[in-house]
């Protein structure tokens, strides 16, 4: 594989998705194999139905057996040092935030190799994002982030957006990367922090009853 600024960064967000799915597993209780599972979709969950959406198949992590030995020794470390992981305060939330922010690039860039439709690209960059945590957060038996009032897929299409702005202007690849990234993970760091969220929806008890 060629160590490019792109596929580091493909690489930095799997190892953070992987670290987020196995913390969510073992803040279930689950056995270590129940963990590998859950940060294997977190990781590759996003990619493989970005993958398999525009035809690229085998997916990229079955072509490049690095990926499952990456998100397995990533898994091995979680564990081992798990008190130290839970010690750091929201460190769930932060690893997740990376993943996010740099999956969203990955998406697409994706969608532009393939000369994609801008918006299909951008639409590509927020599944990327979103949908290995969509996955983890499903099959730990909890409403994932995207359903809820945090502005989380808002800021990938954001990223995404600025994303093809750049990429239009000619700017070079490499701060588009690191430029679009950073962008997401700020957006979630400032929401979350200063308790931004989209207004929320829903029936009144009247309303239910009728």
């Amino acid at each position: 594989m060629e160590l490019s600024l792109f596929n580091i960064l493909d690489i930095l967000g799997t190892i953070a998705f992987a670290i987020s799915g196995a913390l969510s597993a073992m803040n279930r209780r689950l056995d270590p194999f129940g963990i590998f599972i859950i940060a294997f979709v977190t990781a590759i969950g996003g990619g493989t139905i970005r993958d398999v959406l525009i035809g690229n198949t085998p997916v990229t992590w079955m072509e490049n057996i690095i990926y499952v030995y990456l998100i397995g020794l990533v898994t091995i470390l979680a564990i081992v040092f798990r008190n130290k992981l839970f010690y750091l305060k929201k460190s769930l939330f932060l690893f997740d935030t990376i993943g996010l922010g740099v999956f969203t690039i990955t998406g697409v860039e994706t969608g532009i190799q393939n000369d994609l439709n801008p918006i299909i690209s951008i639409a590509l960059g927020a599944m990327t994002g979103t949908f290995g945590g969509v996955i983890r957060d499903i099959l730990c038996n909890e409403i994932p982030v995207i359903f809820r009032k945090e502005i989380y897929a808002t800021a990938c299409l954001l990223g995404a957006f600025v994303y093809i702005i750049l990429f239009d202007l000619g700017v070079d690849a490499d701060i588009i990367y690191l430029t679009t990234s950073l962008i997401v993970i700020g957006i979630r760091l400032i929401v979350v922090k200063y308790h931004i969220s989209l207004p929320s929806f829903y029936l009144s008890s009247n309303e239910k009853s009728e």
